[in-house]
C-alpha cells in the first residue's frame, strides 16, 4: 500500500503482488483477499479522514500493473466534483504529516 504524495486528497494505492493486470483475472480466492484488503483501506480513509464520498478505481491506463486506487473526496477539495484523475494541482506531504498518517494506517490496519 502507497500514500501518494499528494496532501490536496486522502489517496491511497493498493498494489497487489500479482501477474494479473485487471482484477477479472484473479483467481476467486486471490480475488477477494485483494477487495477484503480494499475495503480496509478504505474503512481506514473513512475512519481517518471522514470524506463525503470514497472514489475507488482500478485503471491501469498507463501503469499495467495492477494497482487500485481509493480517494477520500470532499465538497471541499480542489477538483470537487471533478476527477482526481485529471486534476494537476498537487501539494507534497510535509514529512511529519505523511509519517503520521502512515503510522495511523499501520495501526487501523495492523500492518508492522
Amino acid at each position: 500500500m502507497l500514500l501518494k504524495n499528494n496532501s490536496l486528497f486522502p489517496w491511497f494505492i493498493l498494489v497487489p503482488e500479482t501477474d494479473a493486470e485487471d482484477p477479472h483475472q484473479l483467481p476467486a480466492e486471490r480475488y477477494h483477499e485483494i477487495m477484503e484488503a480494499q475495503r480496509r483501506v478504505c474503512g481506514f480513509i473513512s475512519a481517518h479522514f471522514q470524506p463525503e464520498k470514497l472514489n475507488t478505481g482500478c485503471i491501469g491506463n498507463q501503469v499495467r500493473q495492477m494497482h487500485l486506487h481509493m480517494v477520500g473526496r470532499s465538497s471541499d477539495d480542489p477538483a470537487w466534483p471533478g476527477t482526481v484523475w485529471a486534476f494537476e494541482g498537487k501539494q507534497a506531504y510535509a514529512q511529519e504529516a505523511a509519517d503520521e498518517i502512515i503510522a495511523a494506517a499501520r495501526a487501523h490496519l495492523e500492518i508492522h
